[in-house]
């Protein structure tokens, strides 16, 4: 018996034991995946103002929340999706990953949609000028686009949508409620940063640095 298993004798260890917990998944869960940019997936995508980019690198694992206007995520081709990397932190957590390893996911959401559509595939960055002039907002230009080559795409159920309500105004959570940005990083660096004033700059330096 492994250490982890000792120390949690109910932990699940390999694919078989997990394999006889859940069993074997339906026609449809595994029909549902393609490698390419269906017209029914492209509908999705076109759709989406939002999604989330999963990669992973050297230093660990990363998720990040990427979003503009519908369809901010071109399709190329039926295997080649463009995401223009817009204005930021400057950490660039998922393009230090991408040069490491070019494996990447996306979760494509879409507003009142309970269906989430998921892509798999491998990655570069380009800085091409072309390429950035496609994806110029107000005459600024993306630093780079990522150039997705697709090896995967499914769509997942509704059901955690559904669960979380993520979708029911009736369910939002005030803001005040939770700790502000500026609480966060006053918090975090023990007032070393003036929380207060980050807050009160916030607004008017996200409007003026969108693109």
């Amino acid at each position: 018996m492994s250490s982890a298993a000792a120390r949690d004798p109910h932990r699940i260890v390999d694919v078989d034991a997990l394999a006889a917990l859940y069993g074997q998944p339906g026609e449809t869960s595994l029909r549902k995946e393609v490698g390419r940019l269906h017209p029914v997936y492209r509908a999705l995508i076109e759709a989406s103002p939002f999604a989330v980019l999963a990669t992973s690198g050297p230093d660990g694992l990363d998720a990040s929340p990427r979003g503009d206007a519908p369809g901010f995520v071109a399709i190329d081709d039926d295997t080649t999706l463009l995401l223009p990397d817009r204005r930021g932190n400057n950490r660039t957590d998922s393009l230090r990953n991408v040069i490491h390893d070019p494996r990447v996911a996306l979760l494509f959401m879409v507003p009142g949609i309970g269906e989430t559509l998921r892509v798999n595939g491998r990655a570069h960055i380009s800085v091409e000028p072309a390429l950035l002039a496609r994806f110029a907002v107000d005459a600024k230009l993306p630093r780079s686009v990522l150039v997705v080559q697709v090896e995967a795409v499914y769509f997942q159920c509704s059901r955690a949508l559904v669960r979380s309500a993520l979708w029911d105004p009736g369910r939002h959570v005030a803001r005040a409620s939770l700790p502000s940005p500026g609480a966060i990083l006053s918090a975090l660096t023990a007032a070393q940063i003036d929380g207060e004033a980050y807050d009160r700059d916030l607004p008017a330096r996200v409007r003026s640095t969108l693109y």
